[in-house]
């Protein structure tokens, strides 16, 4: 049964609007408050370096797949320099069709992911929308460190605006991007709210510049 991919439309502009700097700065003493570190950087090449500056050479590093690593080199970096253990380099060298278990079991639980989100409330949600929920497992809790990237122009009012920031802007941009590599599209199958997280496991930098969708 083959299972074709509803188009989702034209992304949604009112979700590409920059947040200015004292939004961003609420926005990261609301994350910190629910547990979460979190900081505001100068620009894109700033949070590069705190990035790298968190991971220790040799560690174990997987990386979501997001624009916002590709743009700023990070994931290039991690899976090609051979300064990380990457994940993502080893799931390349497997076969779905033979070896889906381990990959499963590879990607669960790394020591260190680094991605990005779709969204964060005003007051400290992080929201992230999926269409395998492949790094969901470990942003809730099975990586070791999680270091969330994000771009200005992903801060929304709440939790309803976020949905709809992942409904309306993020699934299109995602689902043209799949089509222009000849994919049929995308689709939002999972959604993760992560409202607390004590201890500090996950790092949020939030970055006054475009990245991602």
């Amino acid at each position: 049964m083959s299972f074709v991919l509803p188009d989702p439309g034209p992304p949604n502009s009112e979700f590409e609007q920059p947040a200015d700097r004292a939004r961003l700065e609420r926005a990261a003493e609301a994350l910190r408050t629910r547990g979460f570190l979190a900081e505001v950087v100068a620009d894109g090449a700033e949070a590069r370096q705190r990035v790298f500056a968190a991971i220790p050479d040799g560690a174990e590093v997987h990386t979501a797949l997001s624009q916002t690593l590709a743009v700023l080199g990070i994931s290039g970096e991690i899976e090609e320099s051979g300064r990380y253990d990457s994940v993502r380099a080893k799931l390349a060298q497997l076969d779905r069709e033979t070896q889906g278990r381990e990959m499963r079991k590879l990607g669960a639980a790394p020591d260190y992911i680094v991605g990005s989100a779709h969204a964060i409330t005003d007051d400290g949600v992080v929201m992230v929308g999926s269409g395998s929920g492949s790094q969901l497992g470990a942003y809730a809790y099975a990586a070791g460190s999680v270091i969330l990237v994000i771009g200005h122009q992903k801060l929304v009012r709440d939790i309803p605006q976020g949905l709809r920031r992942l409904r309306e802007y993020a699934l299109p941009r995602e689902y043209l991007r799949m089509q222009e590599v000849g994919y049929p599209g995308s689709l939002l199958a999972k959604t993760l709210l992560i409202e607390h997280e004590p201890g500090g496991r996950i790092s949020v930098i939030l970055v006054p510049e475009t990245l991602g969708f």
